[in-house]
């Protein structure tokens, strides 16, 4: 079951709706059915501190992010 956006016609209210192949999807505010179906952009992740963190390190001889040996391993 997809995650769909929505732009309601009647209240103008924006919502994600979970919808199955045989439901209509109805506006949680007024309930109408008169809705526009948005382009949905999918998550990425943007990185970070914390992100950056996760990730190995190299290990400073050849820059190999598998750590000490890694490249010897190639």
């Amino acid at each position: 079951m997809p995650i769909y956006e929505y732009a309601c016609r009647e209240c103008r209210t924006d919502f994600e709706l979970l919808v199955r192949a045989s439901a209509t999807p109805v506006c949680p505010t007024c309930e109408s059915t008169s809705l526009d179906k948005r382009l949905s952009a999918f998550a990425v992740g943007r990185g970070g501190a914390t992100a950056a963190a996760s990730l190995p390190q190299a290990c400073g001889s050849c820059g190999d992010p598998r750590g000490a040996g890694a490249c010897s391993m190639n």
